[in-house]
């Protein structure tokens, strides 16, 4: 919640500040978007990789989190297309780093009948903090109107505490033996360091040595079930073009004051939030890839509202909705379905393999959005993405026909 506080808030005012603050255009803002969408990809793997080889997930996490909090140092300072492009690399290979080994921690934490719900749980705090931020910027703006480096500020602070509260409060829950384990800190610390918890540990010593540790096996990650699903979000993925260009697309087609550019991603982030718990729940009782593919009908339902002649307040809301929903049924839902096909020694791995294809095929998807939207206009371009989603939504439902109506009680 405090990390998307803080990423959030940058993110509401970062196209108004690209293409009016530095004068960039739609093609470069394309570039630094599909930046922000993709470059992660460049380390999800290896983030998730590292978290399953040293099961150590919150310390995997913790250099992520904390990479992405020094970068917004950069921000301060950033005044050019490329010292923009390193500070938000930088960030952005810190989420990379940080997300597969936390939703390793969540699934390790989880029932696997609840694994849905749970990361319900987490989108749910996730946007919480996408919603505040964006209010933050609003308000900031409002009282300073060219405050961006007081965002920048507030965004640093924001991220330093998440943090802090990461490397003191969280424990160390990991998988790698079949049964969670959990690190003790602080107080559970102190009281494992009396002589009861000594001899305890020392009768546990045998039965935990004679407990091998399973292979690490890649061919759970890139064949079968898996294979279909990392398929189908790159497919999708290559269609989902970023909401900064919505966001601009639904500012100029209403004449809103750039003032209030960053109450978009609030309405888009409370959707989220109001619908991520109940989709989780849903995604675990009918089949977590079904939500996954028919989440997209909100996304076209999105691209469709955006190029009708509308210029109403109402419009605009249910396109923020249909984001929300769209987002609420395929974020989460997708790390759980790739946990779910996946064993406890390769979660975190699979989880990012899923995330990383999303990743590159977004940042593709920015950049060829922008150049289409620089050559043709931005309606046209809106169409045509609209129209290649709604053919391709139900010949990704063929594609994951296997298992559509799977409950997620089963594992590869």
């Amino acid at each position: 919640m405090l990390t998307d506080i803080s990423s959030e808030s940058v993110a509401a005012i970062l196209p108004l500040y690209i293409t009016g603050v530095l004068g960039l255009g739609t093609i470069a803002f394309g570039f630094l978007d599909g930046i922000y969408q993709g470059v992660s990809a460049l380390v999800r793997i290896a983030g998730g990789y590292a978290s399953d080889r040293v099961h150590q997930p919150k310390w995997v996490a913790f250099i992520g989190y904390g990479l992405a909090a020094i970068a917004r140092i950069g921000l301060l300072f950033a005044s050019g297309f490329v010292a923009l492009t390193a500070v938000i690399t930088a960030d952005r290979i810190g989420k990379g780093v940080r997300t597969a080994p936390r939703d390793s921690l969540i699934t390790a934490a989880s029932r696997p009948d609840n694994l849905g719900t749970s990361f319900g749980v987490h989108r749910t705090l996730d946007n919480i903090g996408a919603a505040v931020g964006p209010l933050i910027a609003f308000f900031i703006l409002l009282l300073i109107p060219d405050g961006y480096h007081v965002i920048f500020v507030a965004s640093l602070a924001f991220a330093l505490l998440g943090v802090a509260i990461l490397g003191i409060v969280v424990p160390n829950v990991r998988t790698d033996r079949g049964t969670a384990e959990t690190e003790t800190t602080g107080a559970d610390a102190a009281a494992s360091a009396s002589s009861d918890d000594d001899a305890d540990a020392a009768a546990a010593a045998p039965a935990a040595l004679a407990t091998p540790r399973k292979k690490f096996d890649w061919s759970v990650v890139t064949t079968g079930p898996m294979r279909r699903v990392l398929a189908a979000a790159g497919i999708l993925g290559l269609l989902t073009i970023g909401d900064g260009f919505i966001y601009l697309f639904l500012q100029a087609r209403s004449d809103f004051a750039a003032q209030w550019f960053p109450l978009l991603y609030v309405g888009t982030n409370v959707a989220f939030l109001a619908f991520a718990i109940p989709l989780g729940r849903l995604a675990d009782r009918v089949g977590r890839a079904r939500v996954f593919v028919f989440g997209h009908v909100a996304l076209v339902a999105a691209y469709v509202i955006a190029t009708l002649p509308l210029a109403d307040v109402a419009a605009t809301i249910l396109c923020l909705v249909f984001l929300g929903a769209f987002y609420a049924s395929t974020d989460g839902v997708l790390s759980a379905l790739a946990a779910q096909l996946t064993t406890p020694e390769t979660h975190g791995t699979g989880i990012a393999a899923a995330q990383t294809v999303v990743a590159l095929a977004r940042f593709a998807s920015a950049v060829g959005f922008g150049v289409l939207w620089y050559a043709i206009g931005p309606q046209p371009a809106m169409i045509i993405v609209a129209v290649l989603l709604a053919v391709a939504i139900p010949l990704i439902a063929l594609l994951l026909r296997p298992f559509l109506a799977d409950h997620g009680e089963r594992t590869a």
